[in-house]
């Protein structure tokens, strides 16, 4: 009985990465599996997404020249927690976000109408990893 209380107390872990985030790289950790297609915004342009697999786990953007951006996640499958948010990119430094994932479980009819493409920004990649 006192192991169950002391378990229940103890304190969540944080979510790091398991190592360090290159430079000029952002990564977006999900904390549940996404099955994806994921749309991706950066400052208002949508960029598109390479998918490697079914469930992934994490959304690696290299590419994106220093500053601040506004990015914007959406999927048809998954809510994210944010789905907006803004990243700085400092030189020399990369950066790490963790978003609340969630899949949805619907029924959907028919077939839904095609996205247009992505027109993307020359020399950023986005890619969604197991």
């Amino acid at each position: 009985m006192i192991l169950a209380a002391g378990l229940a107390c103890g304190k969540p872990k944080a979510i790091k990465p398991s190592k360090p985030v290159p430079a000029g790289t952002v990564m977006l950790q999900f904390t549940k599996k996404v099955d994806g297609p994921v749309d991706l915004t950066i400052d208002g342009i949508r960029i598109p997404v390479q998918q490697s697999g079914k469930k992934c786990k994490r959304l690696t953007l290299t590419g994106l020249p220093a500053g601040k951006h506004h990015v914007v996640l959406l999927s048809a499958l998954d809510a994210f927690g944010p789905d907006q948010l803004d990243i700085e990119i400092t030189p020399g430094q990369g950066v790490f976000h963790v978003l609340y994932s969630q899949q949805f479980k619907a029924v959907l009819y028919g077939k839904p109408e095609p996205t247009p493409t992505a027109e993307g920004i020359p020399g950023v990649v986005a890619r969604l990893e197991p």
